[in-house]
């Protein structure tokens, strides 16, 4: 079968052959349909991100998938049945987190994670994982099922967020996302179509003309230029905000949050950002977080639960959204066109096969 491979940091992306899997017991056979890519695959291309799984000199891609069950193998899963695959596996064994269904809480080095970390991804014909992995989707949703695991993403730091305020009536009347990219737009798309948050902000550093800032004003959020007004400067130019949502892995981010905040803000941090030492006020900023109730929580990966509320939630963005989300769905055979980047890119995916009669 075909397979996009990579070796982390020595290159392109490259079309291989492996064999096709055969499942063991407890786990099906699932045909690929459609894998999306994100900013975490490009870093596990470029080699600062992820590792390989024990004896690979390469490893398959891909982490946001969805497909179709091609044997149940004794599972409670039905030939035909549309999954989406969660990301985390145990590492070898099973530990509490996983025992408990929270593999998400891991810590690094209790899990790997299929196109990431240690174990190879999704980006092949067909694929093996057990059932309790698998996510069943409904075939109306599977066209655009390689979206249920961002959008999982956001529902489990929104999710936290939330919990982090449950002490005190707590309501969100406004919200910022720091980055403009899948991500980011997903989850602002959730503030403004399923959440129903008043007044929402998108930070980001791309000329008003890019798609992903049309999307952001076309959704009825204010656009913020990172490059005219600070994340520290946005209460300021517009008004401290309830909730901050950090998509950019850009380091400083973390500590201006904290200026953004309203009272009883919180933030929650999703960028995994490279090493970068610089100064900071350290005592301002403590100040900031008692004096006003505010808090800083970071948050990564996501389980099952997250996953089937990330397919409700797909399932109420609005069309014309998703449709100028996907700016390129690719086959095999054109498959380097889906890791380019350019000015009229937002979210590519490759395309494995389609299921009988088409999306």
């Amino acid at each position: 079968m075909k397979a996009i491979a990579v070796e982390p940091g020595a290159g392109e992306p490259a079309l291989v052959e492996r064999p096709r899997p055969e499942p063991e017991p407890g786990e099906a056979l699932v045909r690929t349909l459609r894998v999306g890519i994100d900013g975490t695959d490009h870093e596990v291309i470029a080699g600062h991100h992820g590792n390989l799984p024990a004896g690979a000199d390469r490893l398959v891609l891909g982490h946001e998938a969805v497909g179709v069950v091609e044997e149940p193998n004794g599972t409670e899963l039905e030939a035909g049945e549309f999954v989406v695959p969660t990301v985390r596996r145990p590492p070898g064994r099973s530990n509490e987190f996983f025992e408990r269904g929270e593999p998400d809480m891991a810590p690094e080095g209790e899990y790997l994670e299929r196109g990431i970390v240690g174990a190879h991804g999704f980006m092949a014909e067909y694929v093996t994982s057990p059932a309790e992995y698998l996510v069943s989707i409904p075939p109306e949703l599977a066209e655009l099922g390689f979206l249920v695991e961002p959008i999982s993403i956001s529902e489990k730091a929104i999710e936290h967020a939330v919990a982090t305020r449950s002490a005190f009536d707590w309501t969100p009347e406004t919200a910022l996302v720091l980055g403009n990219g899948p991500l980011g737009l997903l989850t602002l798309a959730m503030f403004e179509s399923v959440l129903d948050i008043d007044r929402t902000y998108c930070l980001g550093r791309r000329d008003r003309s890019h798609p992903t800032v049309e999307l952001v004003e076309d959704l009825g959020a204010t656009y913020v230029d990172s490059r005219e007004t600070s994340v520290s400067e946005i209460p300021d130019a517009h008004e401290a905000v309830d909730l901050v949502y950090e998509a950019t892995g850009h380091a400083k981010h973390a500590f201006e949050t904290v200026d953004a905040l309203a009272p009883n803000g919180v933030g929650v941090l999703l960028g995994v950002p490279e090493p970068w030492e610089f100064e900071v006020d350290g005592g301002r900023l403590h100040r900031e977080l008692v004096l006003h109730n505010k808090a800083l929580l970071g948050t990564v990966n996501s389980h099952r639960g997250h996953f089937e509320a990330a397919i409700d939630t797909l399932s109420q963005l609005p069309e014309w959204f998703t449709d100028e989300l996907v700016t390129g769905v690719y086959d095999l055979d054109e498959y380097t066109e889906a890791f380019k980047d350019g000015d009229d890119v937002v979210k590519t995916a490759v395309e494995f096969d389609a299921p009988a009669g088409g999306f």
